[in-house]
């Protein structure tokens, strides 16, 4: 009796096993090419926005599998219903909370600025403000299509009365045309333009500019596909808390 009990015993555990929740499916985290925050650099993934992404899902213990796609087929994706499916540092609009759900904030930019053509920097300055320049029909202001600069200077781009060039192209390679004189200036965020000013020297040519009606820096957020569940949202949101909470100085800090 007692072989008979401890091979039904035996025989029970496979029945037992199979019953275990499968492991967690990856969820794939889409990253677009913009340096410095997240690039490709002698084959290696690097940027501080990359790193700090991978920081979140593994603090939030969310399985993630995390691959480079251009910006318009991250957003190709997000209409087209993809499932399990993230992407990092991305601002908030009203179009897009309709296709995604939105994390806490997750990094905040500073103000964008000006950089402008040699050949354009006269008739640039001869402009006191953001909102007087983009009414000069005489100069060509390059813009980086399929990505958004933020609420404000969207709309200031839609109403402006330059010359508008678009290119499907990263801003860094942008950059190269304001070098060269074939767009008049672009706007640039300023993590991207420190990066560019270091590594090319092409950039020397160009001239950064500030006008002081330029919109404030926004905050950018992991997106996530709707089919996400809340709980791993929740997750996300946690661990990003913690990593600000870890940034912010001690009091004791404070007190020296």
């Amino acid at each position: 009796m007692k072989s008979a009990a401890a091979a039904l015993f035996f025989l029970s555990i496979p029945a037992l096993s199979s019953a275990a929740p499968a492991p967690a499916a990856p969820i794939t985290v889409a990253w677009r090419d913009k340096a410095p925050y997240h690039y490709m650099e002698n084959g290696v993934e690097q940027g501080f926005l990359l790193k700090r992404a991978r920081q979140v899902f593994d603090s939030a213990d969310v399985p993630s599998q995390f691959v480079e796609e251009p910006a318009k087929r991250i957003w190709s994706n997000f209409a087209g219903g993809a499932s399990s499916y993230c992407s990092i540092g991305w601002y908030k609009l009203p179009e897009r909370e309709a296709l995604v759900q939105f994390s806490e904030p997750f990094h905040t930019d500073r103000p964008h600025t000006l950089l402008v053509a040699p050949d354009a920097l006269k008739q640039v300055r001869s402009h006191g403000s953001l909102a007087s320049l983009l009414t000069d029909r005489g100069l060509t202001l390059g813009v980086v299509d399929g990505v958004s600069y933020g609420p404000q200077l969207d709309g200031m781009i839609r109403a402006t009365q330059n010359q508008v060039d678009r290119k499907t192209v990263s801003p860094a390679l942008m950059t190269r045309s304001v070098a060269a004189g074939r767009v008049s200036f672009m706007f640039i965020d300023r993590d991207d333009y420190e990066y560019v000013r270091e590594r090319d020297d092409a950039m020397r040519a160009a001239v950064q500019i500030d006008f002081p009606d330029m919109p404030r820096g926004l905050n950018r957020y992991i997106v996530c596909s709707k089919d996400v569940p809340h709980e791993v949202m929740a997750r996300l949101n946690r661990a990003i808390e913690k990593l600000r909470e870890e940034k912010r100085p001690s009091k004791r800090a404070d007190a020296r």
